[in-house]
């Protein structure tokens, strides 16, 4: 059995915040201190946070005719990536107020991929980068019927063009490690696929 980390939340100190950004997403500098394994508190320092708070991602399954649905939309932060800026993805978006992950799922489903699923599993919650960022990522697996489905959504009111492509599972399990799925949370979703998918084919074909 793991053990938790010895030190919480109470063992650090804000001093002071400092709001550096704000635009569409924030950049605070925190000045604190902290415990130290050792003993005793560290020195004051200053880390620089990107607040983006939390956020969800789909995984959509067709277990009946094994097929995988995954977004295929422009990112910036590819632009200098071998295949180019346009990445393959699982169906994403950020919690608003008032909002719980699983309606984030299933608004987000509609707007990028127009599928309402007919059962969710929950699958697990990271945070995508803790040295400098805030956002927590909460993930899905959408069960769903996608032998019709396809198409470009998206909000064009937000700048989305988004396609939406429906795969062979083998196909996607085959290219997995390969650089077509460059994000962590398409990568964490996949995996976790390849891992249940003969239990979700099993109880499918059961129904």
């Amino acid at each position: 059995m793991i053990k938790k980390p010895e030190f919480t939340r109470a063992d650090v100190d804000i001093i002071r915040r400092e709001e550096m950004y704000k635009r569409f997403f924030r950049v605070e500098k925190i000045f604190l201190r902290h415990k130290l394994f050792e003993g005793g508190w560290g020195k004051e320092i200053g880390r620089e946070l990107f607040v983006r708070g939390e956020a969800v991602a789909v995984v959509l399954y067709d277990p009946k005719n094994d097929l995988i649905g995954m977004v295929e939309q422009f990112r910036v932060g590819a632009l200098n990536e071998p295949n180019g800026p346009w990445c393959y993805e699982v169906v994403a978006g950020m919690l608003e107020e008032g909002e719980s992950p699983e309606d984030v799922a299933r608004r987000e489903l509609i707007e990028e991929a127009n599928i309402v699923p007919y059962a969710m599993e929950y699958i697990c919650n990271y945070l995508s980068s803790p040295g400098g960022c805030d956002e927590k990522l909460h993930l899905f697996c959408g069960l769903c019927d996608l032998s019709q489905a396809g198409g470009i959504y998206g909000l064009p009111e937000e700048g989305e063009d988004i396609r939406f492509h429906i795969l062979a599972a083998d196909d996607v399990f085959a290219e997995l490690l390969n650089g077509a799925f460059n994000n962590a949370a398409a990568l964490i979703c996949l995996q976790w696929l390849q891992l249940n998918r003969a239990r979700l084919r099993v109880s499918a074909s059961s129904e």
